[in-house]
């Protein structure tokens, strides 16, 4: 400390950072200090939008039916996907020449219109979809007065979205927000709910003796560069450098009861780790 801050009779906050550059890479090292979690006990499910909200009655009912069960024990946060009316938004926005941010912004509305449909089928158990302004503010506390709450899974980078390398579709999209979400609070797990049964080298509606995967590392997926996924890429840099959750598992919803066993810890699909 100068000497003119020493002689002044005023009271200095000491700070590891205070006189650092945040962007020394030495400096950013020191800052791996372990992180609380907030929600230990609480399940983070993604429940697919074209897959499984738009699917009809006969898929749909099953699954809340399900869930409906699983929320009598277990706290759970759901997020969900857009689906078909996002895919529709960003046709027409590619074709007026929208940026990636403003793609970004307008893919929220139809996933938040998914978890109005998700919250009225669940309302009997309580569970209802949150708005997006307050949802992360007062999660602790609605986790505290209900079994479950849904989300519209978008995080909200909004006009601030990272540009892909590869076109102009948002990277981050709800798969990525529902990891994000879990991550940020420390939740006890993360399964997105699909309609397959799991990673495969190729789309198994296509080719379908396409060699399948159980398990698999993030290290080996990036080695192995497929040509599609069926969850959002940017998952992989999420888990790669995330410190509290190390895995998510892709399950089939076609099949409802594998929710309540992926939830109680069975391997039902493929685990992606870090």
């Amino acid at each position: 400390m100068s000497e003119k801050y020493s002689t002044d009779h005023r009271h200095h906050m000491q700070s590891l950072l205070s006189r650092e550059s945040l962007l020394d890479k030495d400096v950013m090292a020191s800052t791996e200090t372990p992180v609380m979690r907030m929600l230990p006990t609480v399940h983070v499910v993604k429940i697919g939008g074209s897959s499984i909200l738009e699917a009809g009655r006969h898929v749909v009912m099953p699954v809340v039916d399900v869930l409906g069960e699983i929320l009598q024990t277990e706290k759970l946060i759901l997020g969900v996907g857009a689906g078909a009316r996002s895919r529709h938004v960003f046709s027409i926005g590619l074709d007026l020449g929208l940026p990636t941010g403003v793609l970004a912004q307008i893919s929220v509305a139809d996933a938040l219109g998914n978890a109005h449909i998700l919250g009225t089928l669940l309302a009997p158990h309580g569970v209802t979809a949150i708005p997006p302004e307050i949802f992360g503010h007062l999660l602790p506390l609605f986790m505290r007065a209900v079994p479950g709450v849904i989300f519209n899974g978008v995080p909200p980078y909004s006009l601030w979205e990272h540009p892909p390398a590869i076109g102009k579709i948002p990277p981050h999209r709800t798969d990525a927000g529902c990891l994000i979400l879990a991550e940020c609070f420390g939740c006890r797990s993360v399964t997105l709910v699909k309609d397959v049964d799991g990673l495969y080298a190729e789309d198994p509606k296509k080719n379908p003796a396409a060699q399948f995967f159980d398990r698999i590392s993030v290290a080996e997926l990036r080695e192995l560069n497929l040509e599609t996924l069926p969850f959002d890429e940017a998952l992989l840099d999420v888990l790669s450098t995330a410190r509290l959750v190390k895995e998510f598992q892709l399950i089939n919803g076609r099949q409802p009861d594998l929710i309540r066993r992926a939830l109680l810890g069975e391997h039902v699909g493929t685990i992606v780790h870090a």
